[in-house]
């Protein structure tokens, strides 16, 4: 977080290893232990628009999905995770860290499919905590990025929500099946981090929760407040 980047050294490489939270695990993924459980997230409730803006498409059948499955486990970048129930140990969804940038100290969440029953839970949110915590607090990097097609409002708002700040939109960024991508730019910083972590962990307390599992403060509430905090610290 010092300014003084004499002594920066190039950050490690993520490694596949597990982290853990209290609703979900991280998990390198891997075909013969995730595959059902993705394939059923991928195929299930509103599928096709869940896909929309991936650059994946929905698979047609389970033999086009063990393809799929067999590239992404053997990539190094993007390297895969596969978001496990720490209740039912069902795999229900994936992400990926990726464009890691060791020199630099940056790295980016991407290729993102939560299934349906991430929806609405501190399971998506908690999943996306714990690559966060990986790479500032084991990995030391200084920048966390989010991008996604400007088109894409559900993911912008996901992304203000966690705590990543807009940087500005890149137009004509990308071809992506058959049509234009501007891509909208989101980053959270080492220097940010300590308040966006302290803001999730209060969020994902068991007494932020009703007893309907419904939250009681919004995320962003609870970070306005630690930021005024600071601020008139």
């Amino acid at each position: 977080m010092s300014n003084d980047l004499s002594n920066w050294t190039p950050r490690s490489r993520p490694e596949r290893i597990t982290l853990e939270g209290k609703h979900v695990r991280l998990e390198p993924m891997n075909a013969v232990r995730h595959g059902n459980g993705l394939y059923t997230a991928a195929t299930e409730g509103d599928a096709d628009g869940r896909f929309r803006y991936l650059f994946d498409e929905m698979p047609n059948s389970r033999e086009e999905f063990d393809v799929w499955l067999a590239r992404v486990e053997q990539s190094q970048d993007p390297l895969m995770f596969a978001v496990v129930d720490q209740n039912t140990h069902e795999p229900i969804g994936r992400q990926t860290l990726m464009r890691i940038d060791t020199a630099h100290g940056v790295i980016e969440t991407g290729n993102i499919h939560w299934g349906p029953k991430m929806q609405r839970s501190p399971r998506s949110t908690e999943a996306l905590y714990l690559h966060a915590s990986y790479v500032f607090d084991v990995l030391g990097y200084r920048r966390f990025e989010w991008k996604c097609n400007n088109n894409n409002l559900p993911s912008k708002v996901s992304a203000l929500r966690f705590g990543f700040s807009y940087e500005g939109l890149f137009c004509n960024h990308m071809v992506v099946k058959g049509a234009n991508r501007d891509t909208a730019w989101f980053a959270m910083l080492d220097k940010d981090w300590p308040m966006i972590k302290h803001a999730f962990e209060l969020w994902l307390t068991p007494d932020n929760f009703d007893s309907n599992g419904q939250q009681i403060r919004r995320l962003e509430t609870i970070r306005e407040r630690l930021n005024g905090r600071q601020v008139k610290g």
